[in-house]
Order: structure tokens, then sequence, then C-alpha cells
């Protein structure tokens, strides 16, 4: 069963393109060798490791059931709800600015969404005319000048993005997300009646761009992961897995079960605003110790942002459950 589950989707992930966001840090040549390495067993590290799986299993749960009882406690809700109350009103000036400043990064980089994706590679002659078109779209972003237009030609250059590198478009798409929140967030005519979704399409895709990442990269081909694990820390012999106190593959078993719980939980809307903190935190942590280009990283952390700023939406499972006296659930 799992060796049929792994073939289906490695037909549908042919890798086309290497490299999903943490293995920018890899030379191509090492990428290229992750990728045509077969991947190891993780349900074999799993059974192996089978004392520290249950005991940090045991501690997720814990932290999840402790978090969601915080909520449910009105001495926190009664203190934050005033601050959540003022933040909340900015998280899509907070989105719109994150993509608009990665569009920008991206032309000054020459690439799109990332520096695997370098322009001359996906349009050819056309790229300097590309490069024009992202100043723009990023520009009209940045000051909301007919930001619903800029995000259309954003989603054109997405649609011809996917024409070229087919389904590993899937890791960018939080940059889809963004941009068709910004359309329904616009309030023309059409999208008036759906500005209640924004925030809905905005957690579903970037938490499928969460989650097909860390397949690409820990599960399909994993080790890519292996190898950022075992990469060593500037100035010292040995990798973070060593100085974390676990061996690699276990590491990246562990990695890979908690970016797809993150994604999991923005896509069904729970525990929203810690997640966020919970994913900026080792995001900011990532950059720092790889010393990995940061511009990629710019509309993770922003929409990580703007998730805390916003908090809960009507479409999140926890909204019912949290919800009372009439005010929106806070935590």
């Amino acid at each position: 069963m799992k060796k049929w589950f792994l073939l289906s989707v490695a037909t549908l992930c042919a890798p086309i393109i290497a490299s999903a966001h943490e293995v920018y840090v890899l030379t191509p040549e090492e990428i290229r060798e992750g990728i045509s390495t077969p991947a190891f067993s993780e349900l074999d590290v799993a059974f192996s490791n089978v004392d520290q799986f249950m005991f940090w299993t045991f501690v997720g749960l814990l932290l999840v059931s402790t978090v969601f009882f915080i909520s449910l406690w009105h001495w926190f809700e009664d203190r934050t709800a005033p601050l959540f109350a003022k933040i909340r009103p900015y998280a899509p000036a907070v989105a719109r600015i994150a993509l608009s400043v990665s569009l920008l990064a991206g032309a000054y980089y020459d690439a799109l969404f990332g520096p695997e994706l370098p322009l001359s590679g996906s349009f050819g002659t056309w790229a300097v005319f590309v490069r024009i078109a992202l100043v723009v779209i990023g520009l009209m972003m940045l000051f909301d000048l007919y930001t619903w237009i800029a995000a259309g030609g954003m989603l054109v250059l997405f649609a011809l993005e996917v024409l070229v590198h087919q389904s590993y478009m899937l890791t960018y798409v939080n940059y889809l997300g963004d941009a068709v929140a910004l359309i329904l967030l616009s309030g023309t005519a059409l999208t008036r009646h759906l500005k209640q979704y924004s925030m809905l399409v905005l957690r579903v895709c970037f938490g499928v761009g969460l989650i097909y990442s860390s397949f690409y990269a820990k599960i399909l081909h994993n080790n890519l992961a292996l190898q950022v694990a075992e990469l060593p820390l500037a100035g010292h012999p040995y990798g973070v897995a060593h100085y974390l106190g676990f061996e690699p593959h276990f590491l990246v078993l562990g990695a890979a079960i908690i970016e797809i719980v993150i994604g999991l939980f923005f896509i069904i809307g729970m525990e929203i605003r810690w997640t966020a903190l919970f994913m900026l935190f080792w995001l900011t942590l990532s950059v720092l110790y790889f010393g990995e280009s940061v511009w990629p990283h710019f509309i993770l952390i922003g929409i990580g942002i703007a998730f805390f700023c916003h908090g809960y939406d009507r479409y999140s499972i926890e909204w019912p459950l949290l919800k009372r006296f009439g005010h929106k659930p806070i935590a």
C-alpha cells in the first residue's frame, strides 16, 4: 500500500526541478544526488526509534491540547482580545505587502517565486518583459493601486509557470492563494459577496504549499532533507541533527510530520495564531542557521504574520467551538 501510494504521488510530482524551500542551501550536484538516490524508509525509522517517536508524539499532543484549553481560558481571552481586535484589520495589508515585496525581490534577483526558477529558464527571450511586469505588479500592490488587476497579472504569470514546471508549482501555491485573496478583498462588483472566503482561500493554499514542500523534500526525495540535516554548522564539524541530539533520519521524519501537521492546521483552521507563531519561530531559526537566501521566505513570513493578525475566520474548524457571546474567537 505504501509503495503504491508513493508511486502514485511520484508520477504526479516528477522531479522536473529540484528543491523545496529547505534545500536552497544545497549545491546543484547535491540536489541531483539527493533526487537520484532512493528514499530511505521513514516507516523503518519510526519503528527503530519507537520510544522517541511515542515520546515526541505525546509531547505534541500535550502541546496542542494545552493551547486549546488556554484558548478556552476566560482570563487569557479577556486580556488578549483588545490587542487582537486592533491588529486584525491589518491582516489584508500585511498579506498584500508580503506578496508585493516578494515579487519585487524576484524581479531584483531575476527569478520568479524561488531562486531555482530563473526567469530566463521559464520565459526565454521574454524574460526581460516578465521582469518589467514583476516590477509593475509589485509596485501596484505595494501602493495598493488597482491591486485586483495586479493580482490578476500575477495569476497569469503563475499559470505560465505551471505550464513549464507543472506540479512542482504546488510548492509556491501560497502565491496563488495570496493573489486570489487580494482579488476577493478588492470590493469590486464581482467579488463583493466573496470577500468572506478570502482567508479560507489563503489558509488552504498556504497549507497545501507547506504539505507539498514537506512531502517533496522530506518524503519523496528525503535524502535532500537528510543532506541538510547533516550539513555542518559554520565553524563546527557537525550538522543540526547532532546539535539537536537526534539521529539525522529521525530528525527528517520528525520535521516532515511537523510541517505536514502545520499545513493541516492552517487548512482546517485550528489554533491559527499559535501555529503561525510556531512556524515563524522555526522559519527564522532555519534562515539564521543555514544562511539561506532570505527573499523566497518573505511570502512565508508575511502570510504567517497576516494569519497571526487575523486569527480565526468563520470557516475555521474551531470557530464554532471557541466563539462565545457573539464575539470572534481570539486565540
